[in-house]
This record gives C-alpha cells, structure tokens and sequence, in this order.
C-alpha cells in the first residue's frame, strides 16, 4: 500500500513524499530521539563515572568539563558539512537528482577526513594553552590535558559516525541510524568503568573508551553506506570534492556550526567569568547545568532530526502542503516535550545535579544556578522549530542569522554586562542564558513569518514534481 511506512531502500525515500505526514513524523522522530539521547550518553556516562571517582571526583568532573569547547569544536566542524549537505541531498532527491545526491555524500565525507586531520594537529599543538584560556587551574589541568589530547586523536571516527550517521538518516533509515549510535554507547559504558576503574586510567580511560565506541559506531555507518541497502551510496567517483557542489552545503551549514562552535566561546566565556566570582565550584555547577541543557535540547534536536527528511525532500519535490503541515507538527511536539523537560528542571533540580555528584558544596550553588540557567528553556521548541525548517528548506542567511543572534550577538555581551548590575556576580552570569533566550525566541518567531510565508508562496508557483512510485 502506497501509504504502509517502511525502512527499505527507496520505499524510505519514497514515502517522504506520500506517507500521512503525522506518523511519518513520529516514525522517523522516533529513532532519531534515541539515537540522540544514546549519543548523550558519550558525555554524560563519563561524567558520571569521573565525577563519582573517590577523592578527586569533583575536580576531575570539573576538569573534564573544562574540555567541553573542544568536544563542540569538533562537533560543529561536524555540522558545517554534514548538517549542510545532509538537507541539500535531500532536496536533491525530491527533485529526482540522486547523481547529485551522491556526490553530495561522497564530498561530504572527504571533507570530513580533511577538517578531522586538521583539527588533531590542531589540539595537540595549541591543546594546552587553550585549555588555560578555558579556565583551567593548577589542579583541573591534570585531567583537562590528557582527556583532551585523547578525544582529539580519535576526532575522525567521532566525525565520521555523526556526519555520516545524518546522510543515513535524511534518507529517512533512521532506525539504522539509531542502531549506529547504540551500538557506540553500549560499547562506551561497558568500555568506561573497565578503562576508569579496573585498569586505572582515570580520566584519560573515559576519553579511550569514547574513541574506540566512536570508532566502532563510525565502521558500522561506513558499512551502511558502502553496502546495498541505502539508496545513497559512497562512490570513488565522487570522493573529490568540487567547489560548485561543497560551496552552498558549507553555506547552509554555517548556522549549525556557529550554534556549536560558539557553544566554545561561550563555554570560555561563562567559565572565566564563573571562575573569577566564584571559583570552581561556580565552573563545576556550569558544567552541571550545560550537561543537563543537552539532555533537555537533545530529544528536541532528534524530533528536528525527524522533521528534516519530510521538509527537505518535499521543498525538493515542489510541495508546499506536507512542508507547511510537517513544520506545524514539529512545532507541537517540540513545545510539549521543552515545556514539560522545563517543568522537571524547575521542580527537582537537586535530581539532575545528583546525578553527575553529591558533594553539598557543589549541590548548594549548583541547584540554584541550574534554575536560574533554564528559566526559559520552555520557549525553545520555537527556535528549534524555526532553525530547523529553515536548514530543511535551505534558507542559509535567514538561519544563520538566528544562529548569531542569540550567542554571538545577545549572550556573549550579557555575560559580561549583567555583573555589573547585581551584587551576586555567579548569579548575574547564569542570568544573561534566560534574558538571551527570550529575546532571540522571540526575534526568531518573527523572522520566520517573514520569511517561511513568502517561500512558500513562490514554491506553489513552481511546477511539482511527480509523486515517486
């Protein structure tokens, strides 16, 4: 039946076009969600292991979350390909292009080995000095420095099983991209306690263990791509990249890596700032509270993840109807699951920071400040909603546009402004998050009816494509 949703080759892709766009929604959110809160796993699981290491497990966490910037900078050199050639193959292929598609991929994955080579050198060489500029002190560095120069030696298999994992999915195989970040956590926490604990590799078997599950993960997506099953397939033929075909991808994911890799600056920001009023223990309820940011924006970004095949292929395809009627769908769903993660953080805070540790001198600051930090998580499916339709129909400039405004335009200036207002300077730091948050939710909400409106309008111009059969 032409609306029975499947996961076999292009039956996926088919029904990004014909399936009910609510259940299609849901059964590609679904996986995506996993596969999203698993990928957590990689940070989180270390965490909770290093911050319950007895005796130094409160610097040790803290030192670990000092290497944070590092982890995003691979991460958005991540996005800048992949969440930038993912969408453009997947328009591509709703307009009956899968030559292009595929060497969309086969570019793609080049870069990706390029900017990884580039960016271990990188670490290695200036890894140390950075890691002072982070807010490193005398005693964090000793767990800072190795943890990092571990991770980054591994940069290409985490580049690899995530920039290739989202090829997987915008085909709309988003259960086996699932599985290809299940398989990488399973490894990662049986990995962990054996590499932390019974070899006695502290800090730096936490960051051994997260390469070789990456690693892993990263043959599994090979092995997909390589094989009969996907409908986009890594060719030799396309593996050199051209600038005709990697310009506009790097283009439209420039917003995804200025959201990520500002998530660095900021985290310099936040913590010189936070270490400065308040010391390490301010630092350690930061790296707290940006932890549980991710487990609260993580789910949403998997739904978004979800929405973007539908969008992409149907812009692709001339179809402004499932485009318009996939965006209302992931505004909803996106609002119910922020306000009501909102909700839980506000209620149980001390929940969320017991999990990484219970030392009281770190819970007394950092289950207030964690409050504080998400006070208007709840209005963030907009903005995600919003960023994420504009990436799934290629608009670049409007999304980069949201992307700079809330970090680079609004946060940075209020971290170091707000202290100047309020006699507790931690709490001023944690506030410039909330008032950043509003204003940019609502500048986003803003730039979407001016922009969404008007596209779609000119799409109901164009001549559609053919349903594919």
């Amino acid at each position: 039946m032409k609306d029975k949703i499947t996961d076999n080759n292009s039956d996926a892709v088919s029904q990004l076009g014909t399936a009910p766009v609510g259940r299609l929604l849901l059964k590609l959110a679904g996986p995506a969600v996993v596969a999203q809160l698993v990928n957590l796993l990689y940070n989180i699981v270390d965490r909770v292991y290093i911050g319950h290491m007895p005796e130094v497990g409160r610097t040790a966490l803290t030192g670990v979350g000092l290497c944070f910037p590092v982890v995003t900078l691979i991460t958005a050199f991540t996005m800048l390909v992949a969440q930038g050639g993912a969408p453009r193959a997947a328009i591509a292929m709703g307009e009956g292009d899968f030559d292009r598609a595929e060497e969309l991929l086969g570019n793609c994955f080049s870069c990706l080995i390029v900017l990884a080579a580039a960016l271990t050198a990188a670490f290695w060489i200036w890894g140390e000095p950075l890691l002072w500029l982070f807010g490193c002190s005398e005693d964090t560095i000793l767990y800072a420095l190795p943890y990092m120069r571990i991770y980054s030696s591994g940069s290409v298999f985490v580049m690899i099983a995530l920039g290739m994992n989202l090829f997987i999915s915008t085909q709309g195989f988003t259960r086996f991209s699932m599985r290809s970040v299940l398989i990488g956590a399973v490894c990662n926490i049986i990995l962990d306690p054996i590499f932390i604990y019974l070899l006695k590799l502290g800090v730096s078997g936490a960051a051994l263990a997260t390469v070789i599950s990456q690693a892993v993960s990263g043959i599994w997506v090979l092995h997909f791509l390589l094989g009969n099953r996907t409908r986009l397939r890594l060719r030799r033929k396309y593996l050199l990249p051209r600038p005709a075909v990697m310009l506009p991808a790097l283009a439209l994911g420039l917003a995804p890596f200025i959201m990520q890799s500002t998530e660095a600056l900021l985290n310099i920001c936040f913590n010189s700032s936070l270490h400065r009023y308040g010391g390490d223990s301010a630092v350690g309820a930061m790296t707290v509270a940006s932890t549980v940011m991710q487990m609260v924006w993580i789910p949403t970004q998997g739904i978004g993840q979800g929405a973007q095949p539908i969008i992409s292929y149907n812009y692709g395809a001339k179809n402004p109807r499932r485009v318009r009627e996939t965006f209302r769908a992931l505004l909803r769903i996106s609002m119910v699951v922020m306000l009501t993660f909102w909700l839980l953080v506000q209620l149980f805070p001390s929940l969320f920071v017991s999990i990484f540790n219970s030392e009281p001198e770190l819970m007394d600051i950092a289950v207030w400040t964690l409050r504080v930090y998400t006070a208007a998580l709840g209005l963030f499916g907009i903005q995600m909603s919003v960023q994420q339709t504009f990436m799934s129909i290629g608009k670049a400039r409007a999304s980069l546009f949201i992307a700079c405004l809330r970090k680079v335009i609004l946060l940075i200036p209020l971290i170091f402004i707000l202290p100047g207002f309020f006699e507790n300077k931690v709490f001023a730091v944690f506030l410039a998050e909330p008032v950043s948050d509003v204003i940019s939710v609502t500048a986003s909400a803003i730039v979407f009816a001016l922009v969404f409106r008007p596209a779609m309008a000119r799409l109901e111009q164009e001549p559609r494509h053919a349903d594919p059969q």
